[in-house]
């Protein structure tokens, strides 16, 4: 039986670790070894309860490349969660989105590296646009935050 008390222990822990999915969800990020804004983003992601390895590389591009990524939408570095590719600094928003609703793409992708996005210094001057990446190679526009 669900009491009052179970349910504000639940509310508690969802706040704490950001969602209840998110505790179990792996990341494996590929950054170049120099960047810091990649580690800011690392822990952007810890601190809502995923569990993020970062592997330095200088092959970043190639990664992204050989992810499906094209070199016009690249990110700053990039992720695998799950079965998808996560590249650049993508707030977490897109990427529940992307896990809750299992679309059939190859992932997401923020260009740049967006002032203000996470990980990233800088306020945030204009919405942020996150492209997905179909199996064709194809990008559409995934969501705006």
């Amino acid at each position: 039986m669900l009491t009052r008390r179970i349910l504000l222990l639940a509310a508690s822990a969802v706040a704490v670790s950001g969602s209840l999915r998110a505790a179990a969800v792996t990341v494996r990020l590929y950054k170049s070894p120099e960047c810091g804004c990649c580690e800011g983003y690392a822990d952007y992601l810890r601190q809502r309860g995923f569990m993020v390895t970062v592997e330095p590389t200088s092959q970043l591009a190639e990664i992204s490349r050989k992810a499906g990524i094209p070199a016009d939408l690249q990110g700053c570095h990039t992720a695998f969660i799950g079965d998808y590719v996560v590249d650049g600094h993508v707030p977490v928003e897109a990427i529940d989105k992307l896990l809750a609703e299992h679309p059939a793409i190859k992932g997401i992708t923020l260009p740049g590296m967006p002032a203000g996005s996470p990980g990233m210094a800088g306020e945030k001057t204009e919405k942020f646009t996150i492209y997905a990446i179909g199996p064709d190679g194809k990008s559409s526009v995934f969501m705006t935050l």
